[in-house]
C-alpha cells in the first residue's frame, strides 16, 4: 500500500551533480527503512545506498561510496540521493525502495519499489 515516486533524474555531464528525491505515501514513512538501487541495461539491479528509519545507519555500495549521499526527511516523507562526481558508468534507472521490518541489502529484501527515474551521465 506504500507508494514511492522518484523524481530528479535527467541528463548530466560527467563530473556533475544530481539530486534524486523519492516521495512516499500510503504509510508511516518513519517506520520504513529506505534505499536506492539502480539498474543499467542488461545488468542486474544493484544496491546503491540505504538508510535506517531514524537516519542513523547508512550504507553505500562500493562503486558510489564517497560520491553519493543518502538522506531522509521524515517530516516531508522523502528520501534523497545526492549524487556528485558522476561518471558515465552511473548511467542507469534509479529505483527507490522501502522495507518496514528490516534493512535493505538485496532486491529481494525490498517490499515496495518506485517505478524508477532515468539518470544519464554523458562523457
Amino acid at each position: 500500500q506504500v507508494q514511492l515516486v522518484e523524481s530528479g533524474g535527467g541528463l548530466v555531464q560527467a563530473g556533475g551533480s544530481l539530486r534524486l528525491s523519492c516521495a512516499a505515501s500510503g504509510g508511516t514513512f518513519s517506520n520504513y527503512y529506505m534505499g536506492w538501487f539502480r539498474q543499467a541495461p542488461g545488468k542486474e539491479r544493484d544496491f546503491v545506498a540505504r538508510i535506517s528509519v531514524s537516519g542513523g545507519t547508512i550504507k553505500y555500495g562500493d562503486s558510489v561510496k564517497g560520491r553519493f549521499t543518502i538522506s531522509r526527511d521524515n517530516a516531508k516523507n522523502t528520501v534523497y540521493l545526492q549524487m556528485t562526481s558522476l561518471k558515465p558508468e552511473d548511467t542507469a534507472v534509479y529505483y527507490c525502495a522501502a522495507r518496514r521490518f528490516g534493512a535493505i541489502s538485496r532486491p529481494e529484501d525490498v517490499t515496495y519499489w518506485g517505478q524508477g527515474t532515468q539518470v544519464t551521465v554523458s562523457s
